[in-house]
């Protein structure tokens, strides 16, 4: 009988990041980035695989509902002093699981490696700000974050839409609601608990995933009508966020949702967790802050993200931070390989990496 608690106790003690629970595959876990298989575990049998799916599942009849309707599930729950977030899929008609450790700390956000411009724009009256990265970029954990930055020095009415929630925040100076997405849950959907907080009268939206042109016209609405939303994209950088909310409309409307992107909009945030050259996660940011060149790129008639990357680069000094700037300080700094930086961008802009890594060498000098 495979011993769940033992497996999870033994994750907590490795820091690591994940574990993955596989049919005829050794329990393995992640730690700073490497799959790593527990020897002492035996191989997981089928058997195992839906002992394990009902260890989870606890005989709830609606996640089990859920299950057998959609073959995945996501959840969260409590281990001890910690929380994990899961989720359940199928592969071959066996369940695979895969639970993600989240820290107890948040950390504060001077020890993310954020740019501080991020954390100002925080008190912003009211826009859109997004923060975007692939799965596992550490989007959660610097949107949390800067919930937090809000929550110890503002009066404001936080309003969280997470799947499933993660970090449990507890309310100081503001007031934070948070509420979980899905099925049995406080929300249905994303879209549904977006419209729904035009009535709930928060300052602060703060949007889990947002995935599709209806969740983000939703998004939009809530910033157009006088609030502040955060929101994330799986986006690998600024300019494909942008292009990416474009094509989720139609090309006769997308003139229209240009304007209110460039009017609304008011920071894009991309980042990147490297593994650095002391086996640590090195945060790999990129911002675009949203000024008069930035907006007058986005509303063009044709959309260029070259065009859009070219703007960010030239307006270093406005709180833009390119991705071949943050590249260079890393590098600078010891952090990363040099072969790591060249290996994050394409070979037409490995020179201009080079000459300014020159620059930053330069002026320490």
């Amino acid at each position: 009988m495979i011993n769940i608690d033992k497996i999870m106790k033994t994750a907590i003690e490795n820091n690591a990041s994940d574990i993955h629970l596989v049919c005829d595959r050794k329990p393995s876990i992640r730690v700073a980035r490497v799959l790593k298989e527990l020897e002492y575990e035996d191989i997981l049998t089928e058997a195992d695989m839906f002992e394990i799916y009902e260890y989870f599942i606890r005989g709830n009849v609606e996640k089990d509902s859920e299950y057998q309707r959609s073959k995945q599930i996501d959840f969260s729950l409590q281990y001890g002093e910690v929380r994990f977030r899961g989720n359940i899929s199928s592969a071959d008609d066996v369940p695979v699981l895969t639970l993600r450790i989240i820290k107890n700390e948040l950390p504060r956000f001077e020890e993310l490696g954020v740019p501080d411009i991020v954390r100002r724009m925080m008190y912003q009256p009211q826009g859109l700000i997004l923060v975007t990265g692939k799965t596992n970029s550490g989007k959660t954990t610097t949107l949390n974050a800067l919930i937090n930055e809000v929550n110890e020095n503002e009066p404001k009415k936080i309003l969280t839409l997470e799947k499933p929630i993660e970090f449990k925040h507890k309310s100081k100076k503001s007031l934070i609601v948070q509420k979980e997405v899905g099925i049995g849950k406080d929300t249905l959907t994303f879209r549904d608990g977006v419209k729904n907080s035009l009535r709930e009268d928060c300052d602060i939206l703060v949007i889990g995933e947002i995935r599709d042109k209806e969740t983000m016209e939703a998004a939009i609405d809530m910033a157009e009508s006088g609030h502040l939303v955060l929101g994330t994209l799986h986006t690998k950088s600024c300019a494909e966020t942008i292009d990416r909310i474009i094509n989720f409309y139609e090309i006769r409307d997308q003139a229209s949702v240009k304007y209110l992107i460039s009017s609304l909009l008011k920071l894009v945030v991309s980042q990147r967790l490297l593994k650095g050259l002391e086996n640590n996660l090195v945060l790999l940011p990129e911002i675009m802050v949203v000024d008069n060149v930035v907006a007058s790129c986005i509303r063009k008639e044709k959309f260029s993200v070259s065009e859009l990357e070219d703007a960010i680069q030239s307006s270093l000094g406005k709180g833009n931070v390119s991705l071949i700037n943050s590249l260079a300080e890393l590098y600078v700094a010891n952090k990363i390989s040099l072969e790591q930086a060249k290996s994050q961008i394409e070979e037409k802009n490995i020179e201009v990496l080079n000459r300014t890594i020159m620059q930053m060498k330069m002026k320490k000098m």
